[in-house]
């Protein structure tokens, strides 16, 4: 049995804290998640490891590769770290992946690009469908809160780790462009029914999917670049559906046509 941290400021504890929060500095870019279950999907995933933490009386999970490194914290000191309430008692830091828009850029593209999402809730579980529905990879706008947020993180079930997600920059933009990947809007009216069968060929093509905010839709810039511009069609009496459900329901919608194609 190794160790067990007691001090709160013990510097990796200090580390783990920081990247909970977010702070990269602090945390040396490092990002951390918490849960045997996300911990198995960035093991599953290939994702590198740096650190391991356990609360004292939880033993180590036989997934964890050799080698890694393992803190065992005091369960005081554990839960000071971690944000949830109930905590599994495992955490672990890691090196964030990279991506770029040219790893999304195969076979026939289907990119997300989230515009200005500020509930990482809704960005988590966009990521989380886009893989769902063999989306290529997420691009996201200034604006848009971090996948890297803890929420975010847990909302796309370990989808995070294996989605390519890199900044909708114009230099990403432009490439989309070069590469005669179609931009189309999703908004609330003023648009095409995603089912017309008009979008058939739209649909099944290289395309990239805008989702806006959650209280502001699309701005004018956005939406004046796009190729086209669709809806979904809601018989009920709601003003307009969530962003996650909206774009999971046309994320589908793009699937179900390149699967009849």
């Amino acid at each position: 049995m190794s160790e067990v941290v007691t001090s709160r400021g013990n510097a990796r504890v200090k580390q783990l804290r920081a990247a909970f929060a977010g702070q990269a500095r602090l945390a040396s870019g490092l990002i951390a998640i918490e849960g045997e279950h996300l911990l198995e999907e960035a093991v599953k995933s290939g994702q590198a490891l740096k650190t391991v933490f356990v609360s004292e009386r939880r033993a180590l999970p036989d997934f964890v590769p050799r080698g890694i490194e393992m803190v065992r914290l005091a369960n005081d000191v554990f839960q000071s770290c971690v944000e949830t309430q109930t905590p599994q008692g495992i955490a672990a830091l890691l090196v964030p992946p990279v991506s770029t828009v040219e790893e999304m850029l195969v076979g026939t593209p289907l990119i997300l690009i989230a515009v200005g999402l500020q509930d990482p809730g809704n960005l988590g579980t966009l990521i989380r469908s886009a893989e769902a529905f063999g989306a290529t990879g997420v691009l996201t706008t200034i604006g848009t809160v971090s996948a890297w947020n803890q929420k975010a993180v847990r909302a796309s079930a370990g989808s995070v780790f294996r989605m390519p997600i890199a900044g909708a920059t114009p230099e990403a933009m432009e490439r989309l462009e070069q590469t005669g990947v179609s931009l189309i809007a999703a908004l609330k009216d003023d648009a095409v029914a995603i089912d017309d069968v008009s979008l058939i060929d739209t649909l099944r093509g290289p395309c990239a999917l805008l989702i806006g905010n959650e209280g502001a839709g699309l701005g004018e810039g956005w939406i004046g670049m796009a190729d086209t511009k669709v809806t979904i069609p809601c018989p009920g009496w709601v003003e307009s559906l969530n962003a996650a459900v909206a774009g999971s329901v046309l994320l589908w919608e793009i699937s179900r046509r390149r699967r009849q194609g």
